[in-house]
């Protein structure tokens, strides 16, 4: 398991690996490739929201022998400055996008998770060749429905149709 520093204390197991924002490691197993894993910064919400959200991490995946970034999964975030660096720096060929655009009563107008707008500004940067909507249903402080997801990403010419990726629970998928 690969999770943050934070979580590896909270786990103590010896198989999980506990990773800081730029640091890698590698998993292998006999007969397969190698794969490299790198934590990418992420923001659980507005500035200074760590001690409230915790420490959050992306992941980049990518096998060894290729430069390449071929999964880029961005965690819970919103799209701060980091994240926007770490778009334009991977060459990224899938991109799950955390989206939702959680917030919480308490809380107002303040976003935890990003929204369609992100969403299609991150695809802007990323250039990916696919991406995926992920993590945007399913519990009760996602604010941007699935709907108006869809028809926010469908109506602009920044997000073609044919990168976007939408997944049906429980369904097998072909990328």
């Amino acid at each position: 398991m690969v999770t943050t520093v934070a979580g590896q204390r909270r786990l103590r197991a010896g198989s999980v690996r506990g990773l800081r924002p730029g640091e890698t490691t590698q998993l292998s197993a006999p007969g397969k490739p190698t794969l490299t894993v790198t934590a990418t910064p992420c923001r659980h919400g507005p500035p200074l929201s760590r001690p409230i959200a915790g420490a959050v991490i992306g992941f980049a995946l990518s096998l060894t022998g290729s430069s390449t970034t071929r999964l880029w999964m961005t965690g819970d975030t919103v799209l701060s400055r980091p994240v926007q660096r770490v778009a334009q720096n991977l060459d990224v060929d899938v991109l799950p996008m955390h989206l939702g655009s959680v917030r919480f009563p308490q809380t107002g107008p303040l976003r935890y998770s990003m929204d369609s707008g992100d969403a299609l500004r991150l695809i802007d940067l990323a250039n990916p060749r696919i991406a995926i909507p992920v993590h945007d249903e399913g519990w009760s402080h996602f604010r941007e429905p699935e709907q108006h997801l869809r028809a926010t990403l469908a109506r602009t010419g920044a997000a073609p149709q044919r990168i976007l990726k939408w997944l049906t629970p429980g369904e097998a998928q072909a990328m």
